[in-house]
């Protein structure tokens, strides 16, 4: 048996690919349930598979008899249940097994794979993937330990590293901006001029970190109150802006306007109804939607995207220092697992040759035995420790060499070649050997 891993990402292929193949969630089940060959329906050798279908991935790992039909099998698999043609998409596919499989599902749970370095929603969404595949049939006990393993790698890699840490989006280094400001969120006031999918990144990420006053004000109120809905937030029509900047601490404003939509007089009306209390504007759209003459006013403070990228670029080489950190993790777990995974085939083998030598034992002495009519109990006993002895010095050097081969690379070969020489059964039911 053999890992592997067999699909495409970011990296190896552009979106309009991507889109081809992604699962939507409620066709996961059904994909799932045809994916291993257990149940009457998959194709050729996997006999347990994960698909892990992100925005950005999708992926089948899968316990296979053999690691190149196992890929075939796969990538027919993705043809049929999309009712695509191989040719659509082979070119972009990527496959790897044993070690390389599941070191690169490791370095996936670690955020390493990710579009942004050290992005912490994997994490959440491998273990999602291990969970369906359980519900609906398709993983078994060599999956569970593989993600197992796998969840173990991202979790260490958040606590034992910081590649998780420091803002690497715009809306996220906006928040943080915001933090560093002001620290606790709790009390501020915080308004979201927009309500596309910046504004939406921005509130989810204010909503993680505290902040419970939030209004969103947008040219469609129906948009902006779609948004607040979301969040609990006040949604605000776009007349009502004057008066919104006199009661917040924090305006982030991400629209799409062509030119500046906030300005100077604007701000300066506001600033007399708040009697110069301090008003910080975070503007994260291009083109920007604050005029920068705003930022002159007195009690303004005023922060542009340019400012916030030089955060997030300064934040990203904190977090690919932390790379070799997070490698020497998945290392750590792709060999323990790889450990466990090597021995599967090898405790089992080793009890079958021991009970087929006991039984063949048995048999011949039984016959000896009936040979040697006139024996004493002693003398029996003798030849009885003699067969006993034979049997275990004769399995004395191939037990230690499989027991020591077994967390090598050429551990499995091993274990096959001890089935075949002596004809082991194997679980399949077939018979390792004798005549045809």
């Amino acid at each position: 048996m053999q890992i592997i891993n067999v699909g495409l990402n970011h990296k190896t292929a552009p979106v309009e690919v991507r889109e081809k193949l992604a699962f939507a969630g409620s066709d996961l089940p059904y994909a799932l349930a045809r994916l291993p060959v257990g149940n009457g329906h998959g194709p050729g050798y996997v006999l347990e598979g994960v698909i892990l279908s992100t925005c950005n991935r999708l992926e089948v790992y899968a316990l296979v008899e053999d690691p190149v039909r196992g890929q075939e099998d796969v990538a027919r698999f993705l043809s049929d249940i999309h009712n695509l043609s191989c040719q659509t998409f082979t070119d972009y596919l990527t496959a790897c097994s044993e070690e390389k499989a599941v070191s690169h599902l490791c370095a996936v749970a670690c955020g390493l794979d990710s579009m942004i370095l050290g992005e912490p929603q994997i994490l959440g969404q491998v273990a999602e993937a291990h969970q369906l595949a359980l519900q609906h049939g398709a993983a078994g006990a060599v999956m569970a330990a593989l993600f197992r393993q796998a969840l173990r790698a991202g979790k260490r890699a958040r606590t034992e590293t910081v590649i998780s840490q420091h803002a690497v989006s715009v809306s996220h280094a906006a928040v943080e901006l915001a933090k560093r400001i002001f620290g606790d969120l709790c009390h501020c006031q915080v308004l979201l001029i927009g309500a596309g999918e910046m504004a939406e990144l921005a509130a989810k990420n204010l909503a993680a970190n505290g902040a419970k006053g939030l209004s969103v004000i947008n040219r469609s109120q129906g948009r902006a109150q779609r948004l607040a809905d979301q969040f609990g937030a006040r949604a605000l029509g776009w007349e009502r802006i004057t008066q919104a900047l006199w009661n917040v601490d924090i305006v982030i404003s991400s629209t799409s306007a062509p030119r500046a939509i906030i300005h100077p007089d604007t701000v300066h009306e506001a600033m007399l109804m708040r009697h110069n209390r301090p008003l910080f504007f975070i503007d994260i759209a291009v083109p920007r939607d604050v005029d920068p003459a705003v930022g002159d006013l007195p009690g303004v403070f005023l922060y542009n995207i340019d400012d916030l990228q030089a955060v997030v670029q300064t934040n990203l080489a904190h977090r690919r220092k932390e790379i070799p950190k997070a490698e020497a993790i998945i290392n750590q777990e792709t060999a323990a697992f790889m450990s466990w995974f090597r021995a599967l085939d090898v405790v089992p083998t080793i009890v079958e040759l021991r009970q087929q030598a006991e039984e063949i034992r048995r048999a011949e002495l039984e016959k000896a035995l009936r040979r040697l009519e006139d024996l004493s109990d002693r003398e029996r006993n003798i030849i009885q420790a003699l067969t006993y002895g034979i049997v275990n010095k004769i399995l004395h050097q191939p037990t230690i060499r499989l027991k020591e081969h077994a967390n090598s690379r050429d551990g499995y070969h091993y274990t096959e070649a001890v089935r075949d020489l002596f004809g082991l059964c194997y679980d399949d039911g077939k018979d390792g050997g004798g005549e045809d």
